[in-house]
Parts: C-alpha cells; sequence; structure tokens
C-alpha cells in the first residue's frame, strides 16, 4: 500500500510541474549616443621650477651638521641655495664624551664648563669647573679671584659666528628680493 500511495504522489507531482505555465518576460532598448568636439593643447615651455639642493647629514647621526636649503621662484627667475652648519654644543657634547670615555672626567667637565649656562649651573651647585687643573674648594676660590677674566672668557666663547650669521642674512634677503 505505502508504494501505491507513493506511485501516485510522484505521478501527480510530476504532472503539476509540467502543467505550470513558463514565465516570459521581454525587454527591448534603443539608445543613441553622439559627440563631437575638439580639443587642443599647446605647450610653449615648460613651467618655472626652483628646486633646492639636498643637505642632509645622511643617515649617519654622528655628524654635527645641519644642512639648510632653499628655493624660490618667479615668473621670470628661479634661484636655490643651500648650506651646511656645524652645531657648536653639538661638538663640545662630543668631545666631552670622548674625553670621559678615555678615563679622563676632570678634562670632560673643563670642555662642557665652556658653556656658560654650565658654567653657572656648576657653581651654583656647589661643585665649581675645573681651574687650571684645581678642582673642588682650590678651584672655586680659583674662579672667585680670577672673577673678570672668567666672564670675559665665557663672552667669548659665546659670540656668534660672523661667517654663519652673514649666510643666514644674506639668504634671508635673497629670498625677500625675489619676493618683491
Amino acid at each position: 500500500m505505502n508504494k501505491i500511495v507513493t506511485i501516485i504522489m510522484v505521478l501527480l507531482t510530476s504532472v503539476s510541474v509540467f502543467a505550470a505555465d513558463p514565465i516570459v518576460t521581454e525587454s527591448t532598448s534603443d539608445s543613441t549616443i553622439t559627440s563631437r568636439g575638439s580639443m587642443e593643447t599647446t605647450v610653449k615651455s615648460p613651467p618655472p621650477s626652483a628646486i633646492s639642493p639636498q643637505f642632509s647629514a645622511g643617515s649617519n647621526s654622528d655628524l654635527c651638521t645641519i644642512g639648510v636649503a632653499g628655493a624660490v621662484q618667479t615668473q621670470i627667475l628661479g634661484i636655490s641655495a643651500g648650506t651646511t652648519f656645524t652645531e657648536k654644543n653639538c661638538i663640545r657634547l662630543k668631545n666631552a664624551k670622548t674625553l670621559y670615555d678615555m678615563g679622563m672626567k676632570v678634562a670632560a667637565v673643563s670642555v662642557m664648563c665652556q658653556d656658560s649656562k654650565i658654567f653657572d649651573a656648576m657653581m651654583n651647585a656647589g661643585t665649581p669647573c675645573p681651574y687650571k687643573g684645581m678642582i673642588g674648594d682650590a678651584a672655586r676660590i680659583g674662579w672667585e679671584s680670577h672673577v673678570e677674566e672668567t666672564r670675559k672668557e665665557l663672552l667669548e666663547s659665546d659670540k656668534p659666528n660672523v661667517k654663519e650669521t652673514a649666510t643666514i642674512g644674506g639668504l634671508g634677503l635673497l629670498g625677500w628680493l625675489l619676493l618683491l
């Protein structure tokens, strides 16, 4: 009996599938695009450009130089320039570290004391900078007995470099003139 029911079910299902109407979709589309035009490009000269040189310490960060470069461009004239500067404090730190690494600690402190801010800090801390080979209280007495001479030496060591100042001023003036 189960077989008969299964056969009837299969027959009824297949008849209903074949009896279904198919779905038909029709679509028509017409499209026409017309484009007319012309384009003309004339290049008479390349755009003006002033490219400044690259000055850098490169990947070696152990150098105490700083690169400065700049460029100015107008419609007629373009100028670029660059230079490098040596940072004095960087050199002082490297020299002091080298002396310290060689075991010359007093000489390393003496190098650092060439900066007036460090000299004042050392005096204010009660640990004066070495004076002509003397350290501690003997150095403090030596510095106090020669105050005028000491200040003159410190002021001379802090004077700006004339060449660097003139280069920066010249580059600034040149840039200002080109912007006029």
